[in-house]
C-alpha cells in the first residue's frame, strides 16, 4: 500500500510539472505573437531582452529569435552558478521556445520588397496605437502565465535576479530601471521621440496587464461569520466547497455571550456559495468580507523557492 502511494504521488507531481510546461508554453507563444506581429513590424521597442532584439533588427537587419537566443546563452552562462542549474534549464528550454516561435511567426509576416530588401507585413494596416495596445496586453498576458508556472523568459530578468540575489534592492524596481534605460537608448539610436514616447507606453500598458491578470488569479477572500449555528455552516463549507474552517472563540463586549466564531479563506469566486449557503443556514448570521492580496499553502498558491 505505502509503496502504491508513494507511485500515485509521483504520478501526481509528474502531471503537476507537465502542467506547469504546458502553461509556460502557452504563455510564451501569446508573448512571442504578441511581440512578433503587432510590436515588431511597428518598431514598437520596449523594455527587456526583446527591446534590445527591435534595435538590433532595425540598426544591422539581424532577426530578432538570434539575437535573443545568444545573448540568451551568454546571459544563462553567466548566472548559471549563481541562480542554481533548475533555473538555468528552464530559462534555456524558455529561450529556445520563444526563438523558435519568432522564427516561424517572422517567417509568415516577411515579404521581399522591391527593392530586395526584407519587409514586415503590418497586420492592422498604419494603425500604430492599435498595435501598441494589443502587443502590450499579449505581452504581458503572456508574461503573467509564464510567471504564475514557475517559468521566466530570461533577457533582463537573468540579470536583475542575478543582481537581487546579493543586493537588497527591489527586483521590480531593476526590471524597471533596466527597461527605462532600453527605452530612452532607443531616443539616442534612432533620435525619434515617438519611437520612445510608444515604447513607454506599451512598457506600462504591459507592465499593469501583467499586475492585473496575477492579481486577479490569486486574488482570495476572507470571511468572519457569527452566527447561533456555526457547527451546520462550518460543516456545509467544509463538505461543498472542501474549503477549511478556523474556528475562533469570542465574547460579546455587551452581552458578554460566548460565541464561536468562523474564520474561512476561500476564492473570490466561492464567496456567492458560500453567501448562498450561510443565508440557507442562518439568514440572520453576522457575516465580514474582506479581500486578502495572497494565501499560500494547501488549496491555494504554492510557496516558490
Amino acid at each position: 500500500l505505502m509503496l502504491q502511494l508513494a507511485s500515485l504521488q509521483d504520478d501526481i507531481e509528474r502531471m503537476l510539472l507537465l502542467r506547469d510546461y504546458a502553461q509556460i508554453i502557452l504563455g510564451i507563444f501569446i508573448y512571442t505573437v504578441g511581440y512578433t506581429c503587432f510590436l515588431l513590424p511597428y518598431q514598437i521597442i520596449t523594455g527587456g531582452l526583446s527591446g534590445v532584439s527591435t534595435i538590433i533588427y532595425y540598426l544591422m537587419g539581424i532577426h530578432p529569435n538570434y539575437t535573443y537566443f545568444c545573448v540568451n546563452g551568454v546571459l544563462i552562462l553567466l548566472a548559471g552558478r549563481i541562480m542554481g542549474w533548475r533555473y538555468m534549464v528552464r530559462t534555456l528550454i524558455a529561450t529556445f521556445v520563444i526563438s523558435f516561435f519568432m522564427d516561424i511567426m517572422q517567417s509568415y509576416i516577411t515579404t521581399i520588397g522591391p527593392d530586395g530588401k526584407e519587409q514586415l507585413t503590418r497586420i492592422i494596416g498604419d494603425q500604430k496605437f492599435m498595435a501598441c495596445v494589443i502587443g502590450g496586453i499579449m505581452e504581458g498576458l503572456g508574461l503573467a502565465i509564464v510567471f504564475m508556472a514557475g517559468g521566466s523568459t530570461g533577457g533582463t530578468d537573468i540579470i536583475a535576479s542575478s543582481i537581487n540575489k546579493y543586493r537588497n534592492i527591489s527586483l521590480g524596481r531593476l526590471l524597471l530601471f533596466i527597461d527605462v534605460i532600453i527605452i530612452a537608448g532607443s531616443y539616442l539610436l534612432f533620435r525619434n521621440l515617438e519611437i520612445m514616447v510608444v515604447g513607454y507606453l506599451t512598457m506600462f500598458i504591459s507592465m499593469n496587464f501583467l499586475d492585473f491578470v496575477i492579481n486577479g488569479a490569486r486574488q482570495s477572500v476572507q470571511f468572519i461569520i457569527v452566527s447561533s449555528k456555526p457547527d451546520e455552516i462550518a460543516h456545509e463549507i467544509n463538505v461543498r466547497l472542501d474549503r477549511g474552517v478556523t474556528v475562533l472563540y469570542g465574547e460579546g463586549f455587551y452581552t458578554k455571550e460566548k460565541r464561536q466564531v468562523l474564520l474561512i479563506l476561500a476564492k473570490k469566486y466561492e464567496s456567492r456559495q458560500i453567501f448562498s449557503l450561510i443565508k440557507q443556514i442562518d439568514g440572520n448570521a453576522f457575516v465580514s468580507m474582506s479581500n486578502v492580496e495572497g494565501v499560500f499553502g494547501e488549496g491555494f498558491d504554492t510557496i516558490k523557492k
